[in-house]
């Protein structure tokens, strides 16, 4: 059997067929039925299918990841009893013990423990209604609802802090054990929302080329990300965070590096060049996930390039601070420095979208 053209093929045909299930749900058992047998006939015809040509059985193998996605969608809705892992617990707990943790940290500003709960658990019951609408109105919701953002920093700070084992195997094998456990764990703590999974997949997926020593081409990690991520859960391309978190990373590897292109840089260091970096990610993201936003939430950020320009930065010096913060006194060790830093960024982060808000 000729291959088929790559995971590409495969992920939009099972997506497809997720979508085509979700829609197909009140159908009764007629429909599971009738694609139980015809998921069974390239088993039962498998002689006769190496016989057929490339394109014959490319259509026959995209025509059962189909089949396969509308059976997957449909399971998945039915009721039924939900699983508990003991490692949900573990990380229940390990979340409670962290937010005590933070509000325990002798921070000058009082807004500070809540805003770092947000951040690094999820948690935004300790924000006030004034902080929450400055977030909204100034376009930042993104950085206080868990998403790839935040693991995609404590993907980089276990990155930076495992480097110091070395670039031997060994080293490299302890390396990926480290960071898909803690990455995944991040997960389970957080609550594994839609976006959270999908950053997760990413990690594992590009964690596991680079051990492999296998080229990472980004397409074909977000398809291979889709396709598992719904495999294990198709019900959740009815989640707005799935959708939304897809179609920011399909525009960050399908439009990202046509505009980036547009400004070369033409010194090892140009602070241009990097402005624009960040405003290219910035439209990319929000050109492929505007429409979407529009017609979900009737709104749309005007000065979404300005604050993303400005608050993704701070976010990121503010969950390195804030990590590092925590880490250290757990450890027995707070820095004043250190809380002082992360006290002044949150509060710096907060001013700059309370300016963008009123404008």
């Amino acid at each position: 059997m000729a291959e088929v053209r790559g995971i590409e093929t495969l992920s939009v045909s099972f997506t497809a067929g997720v979508i085509a299930g979700t829609m197909l749900s009140g159908s009764g058992f007629v429909l599971p039925g009738l694609l139980l047998i015809l998921l069974s006939l390239p088993c039962l015809l498998q002689e006769k299918l190496v016989r057929l040509s490339g394109t014959q059985s490319t259509a026959i193998l995209t025509a059962t990841f189909l089949l396969l996605g509308i059976f997957c969608a449909w399971n998945a809705l039915q009721p039924g009893v939900g699983l508990h892992w003991a490692m949900q617990d573990w990380a229940d707990a390990a979340v409670g013990r962290l937010r005590a943790h933070i509000d325990s940290l002798p921070f000058r500003n009082p807004g500070t423990p809540a805003l770092l709960r947000a951040l690094l658990t999820g948690d935004r019951s300790g924000l006030s209604r004034e902080t929450v609408a400055v977030f909204r109105e100034s376009g930042a919701s993104h950085v206080l609802a868990l998403s790839g953002l935040h693991i995609g920093i404590i993907y980089l700070i276990f990155d930076k802090l495992t480097r110091v084992l070395g670039r031997t195997p060994a080293a490299r094998r302890i390396r990926f054990g480290l960071i898909v456990l803690g990455a995944g764990f991040f997960t389970l703590m957080t609550g594994a929302g839609a976006s959270i999974v999908r950053a997760f997949l990413f990690i594992v997926i590009n964690e596991t080329l680079q051990l492999l020593g296998r080229p990472r081409k980004a397409v074909r990690v977000l398809c291979l990300a889709l396709l598992v991520q719904l495999v294990l859960n198709p019900a959740a391309i009815r989640e707005v965070g799935f959708q939304l978190s897809y179609l920011a990373m399909a525009g960050i590897f399908l439009l990202y590096p046509v505009l980036e292109a547009w400004y070369p840089a033409s010194v090892s260091w140009d602070p241009f060049h990097k402005i624009w970096t960040m405003a290219a990610l910035s439209i990319s993201c929000q050109l492929f996930t505007g429409p979407l936003a529009w017609y979900r939430f009737h709104s749309f950020p005007r000065y979404f390039l300005l604050t993303n320009l400005l608050a993704i930065p701070l976010t990121t010096a503010l969950m390195a601070t804030a990590v590092t913060t925590v880490l250290l006194s757990l450890a027995g060790w707070s820095p004043a420095l250190l809380l002082s830093a992360t006290d002044g960024l949150c509060r710096l982060l907060v001013w700059v979208l309370e300016i963008i808000a009123s404008m």
